[in-house]
């Protein structure tokens, strides 16, 4: 959510930096109609409540000296009447600002490349050898499908495209993986947190799911609860309401869980394979800090996803994204992009992503400065990393010749000791 005040003391650079988001001048404009409108109601009924008091106490004055106070009681009985007919109207453009609002993104850093799609997108650096192999790359379906490991088809019949089964090896790969994220994320800080799987619509507003996105989740019927798109959502909200003491920021968590997606208006892309899925697990990270700490706090959360997959021998590049095409709630997104042999491209793995205060004010986390006014954390939030994608990356990178998987090192203890995976 953005600050009301600096949208009316800087349109301009409001709906100049908002526009590189494709965000029209015109909904700004309209925003800030109902907003004057609402304020100036705000000041009216003000002014009424203040004639109320002083007709309440010309009648009290006029019933102690015993003279007639009819016309005043009339008077202020229609002064009561306009108050609740303004308040009422008031509580309507109340929502019809908050809702305007809420449909506006995040104002993107100076230094996000401007564009409304991914073309644009700046690469910051590259790690790693793409692996050379002597033979044509499978895909990692392909490869899964053929070690029995993945069993695409049985998903499909049980609750349709885009559900699995990992079968033996496949699920004990997925479960090293995470195991490995949580065991390298704990080392490094960041609290580990079981959260809750199913959230209310306050805790989707929160992180900015809601109102905008709601056609992309899964929803309970007759319910306000929703099944997480990530762990993002329930971490963020573990403060929702509350003022962080000082002395505990920063505050990093970190979550294995499972995500719950529509992926409404992806129909014919990656319809095949593990990189879009109705369901899947993620390891998140979640970071609350002082806002001139946020910059620095995104460069370490970023540099962290990277040790994961630098630890697995992954190639990858890190883009920033474009202001197009980063999240509602980023002001500014890197993305970690892992290199998938059979495709020839990178492909998205984790975004780590500074939202400023924008969450922040959504759901209302805050803490004391040193002059004790409260103020408004900075949220930040990251993969680390998208499981499954994890599974596809490693199956096209350590694929052999004659269809077995070499698993990574750093994985060989957390598969029992396992090294290839053999039909």
């Amino acid at each position: 959510m953005l600050d009301l005040k600096l949208i009316r003391q800087e349109t301009d650079f409001v709906k100049e930096k908002l526009a590189t988001r494709g965000v029209d001048p015109a909904d700004i404009d309209a925003l800030l109609a109902l907003d004057a409108k609402r304020r100036q109601l705000i000041t009216k009924t003000e002014t009424m409540k203040a004639q109320r008091n002083t007709v309440s106490d010309e009648i009290s004055t006029m019933k102690r000296n015993q003279q007639n106070a009819d016309d005043k009681i009339a008077e202020m009985r229609q002064v009561n009447a306009d108050i609740k007919t303004i308040d009422a109207e008031l509580d309507t453009l109340k929502a019809q600002v908050q809702d305007a609002a809420a449909h506006l993104p995040n104002i993107p850093n100076d230094n996000v490349p401007v564009g409304l799609d991914e073309t644009g997108s700046v690469e910051i650096r590259k790690w790693g050898e793409k692996p050379n192999l002597d033979f044509t790359p499978k895909a990692h379906y392909e490869i899964g499908e053929n070690l029995e490991i993945l069993d695409f088809e049985r998903g499909a019949k049980v609750s349709g495209s885009r559900y699995l089964y990992y079968m033996g090896a496949g699920a004990r790969l997925e479960r090293a993986i995470y195991n490995f994220f949580l065991d390298e994320n704990t080392k490094a800080g960041f609290k580990e947190v079981l959260p809750p799987y199913i959230v209310n619509g306050d805790s989707m507003y929160g992180t900015g799911q809601f109102p905008k996105f709601k056609e992309d989740v899964y929803s309970l019927e007759g319910q306000d609860m929703t099944l997480i798109p990530t762990a993002e959502v329930p971490l963020v909200n573990y403060y929702r309401d509350e003022v962080i003491p000082a002395e505990k920021l920063p505050v990093w968590f970190t979550a294995l869980t499972p995500a719950f997606r529509s992926e409404a208006g992806s129909a014919g892309r990656d319809t095949r394979g593990l990189i879009r899925l109705h369901q899947f697990n993620k390891v998140e990270m979640v970071k609350f800090c002082k806002p001139e700490d946020s910059w620095n706090e995104l460069e370490a959360l970023t540099k962290h996803a990277e040790m994961l997959l630098q630890k697995l021998g992954l190639a990858y590049h890190v883009i920033t994204l474009t202001t197009g095409d980063m999240s509602f709630t980023a002001a500014m997104t890197h993305d970690l992009e892992v290199w998938f042999p059979e495709q020839g491209t990178y492909r998205e793995i984790s975004s780590c992503s500074n939202t400023t205060d924008f969450q922040a004010r959504r759901a209302h986390i805050q803490y004391r400065d040193e002059n004790g006014k409260l103020q408004y954390v900075h949220a930040l939030n990251g993969s680390g990393l998208a499981v499954g994608r994890t599974v596809a990356a490693i199956l096209e990178n350590y694929q052999n010749a004659d269809g077995t998987v070499t698993i990574p090192d750093v994985l060989v203890p957390y598969m029992g000791g396992m090294t290839k995976i053999t039909k």
